[in-house]
């Protein structure tokens, strides 16, 4: 009995471990954000400083980054990068700068994700923060 016991604990302390991969069980891990960009057909832009990027895996998969960058450069990175997509839209809850892609409506063939949605504010005179998510559906 006692050994069965133990045997039931250990396999309820191995199924609730934290050894698990979060990216896999439903919590965002951290990637490297060359990888949360190529998921969405993008590169990162010269002059921009990336980070927090992650990805979330569960029934779909969904990277997101943070890019701070010159603010005179967006508008030309996102033309560059989707240059088939319709262009972005501003004001309103909007923020800045809105650019919805998808694979229907401008995402390139390279993108793995199947929508890409970018939100741009601008921090100050010089500096845009852009939050990027690619994600599958």
């Amino acid at each position: 009995m006692l050994v069965l016991g133990l045997l039931v604990a250990g396999i309820t302390l191995w199924a609730y471990s934290d050894d698990q991969d979060d990216s896999r069980t439903g919590g965002a891990a951290a990637v490297p954000c060359t990888e949360a960009l190529a998921f969405g057909a993008a590169e990162r832009p010269a002059h921009a400083d990336a980070r927090d990027c992650a990805v979330q895996r569960g029934i779909d998969t969904a990277y997101t980054a943070v890019l701070r960058m010159p603010r005179g450069e967006v508008a030309d990175w996102l033309r560059g990068t989707y240059p088939d997509a319709p262009k972005p839209r501003s004001g309103g809850s909007c923020g800045a700068l809105c650019l919805d892609v998808t694979s229907g409506n401008g995402l390139p063939g390279t993108a793995e994700a199947h929508v890409v949605q970018v939100r741009v504010e601008y921090e100050n005179a010089e500096t845009a923060r852009v939050r990027f998510s690619a994600f599958t559906m």
